[in-house]
């Protein structure tokens, strides 16, 4: 597990823009199980996180879509909150940082470790904005 010393400024950034910090299994449960569309972002402390996952995350949320509600759970950190964030990503393996679109409680879009490194925050906020048009 991180140290919060090291975690503390990059769940800030997220949470600072408006993102709910998911800490608990319970607070996961609840969020993604709302009705409307819920975003889920699995932050981490990994260099593709920094340089393209939060700030490509930070863009496509201030599109004229975007999702009712816009989490984070922090992998390395907040094991269970993400233990069970991740039981609701199937198929999807585990992966941080990812991204996962819900829908009424059903995942409709899920952006994976390995379709955020390489590219450009850009990318991903354009990536995440199709599927905010067409689920948001």
């Amino acid at each position: 597990m991180y140290p919060e010393s090291m975690v503390k400024p990059m769940k800030a950034e997220l949470v600072t823009f408006g993102f709910e910090d998911l800490t608990t299994p319970e607070s996961v449960k609840e969020a993604i199980n709302s009705k409307g569309s819920v975003l889920v972002v699995v932050n981490s402390v990994c260099g593709c996180a920094a340089g393209a996952a939060r700030p490509g995350v930070k863009l496509a949320v201030q599109g004229t879509k975007r999702p009712d509600r816009i989490t984070t759970v922090f992998a390395g950190f907040d094991t269970e909150a993400v233990a069970e964030a991740r039981k609701y990503f199937a198929p999807y393996p585990p992966s941080s940082p990812a991204m996962a679109l819900f829908k009424d409680g059903k995942l409709v879009h899920f952006v994976e470790r390995h379709h955020i490194e390489g590219r450009s925050a850009q990318m991903i906020a354009e990536n995440l904005q199709l599927a905010f048009n067409e689920f948001c």
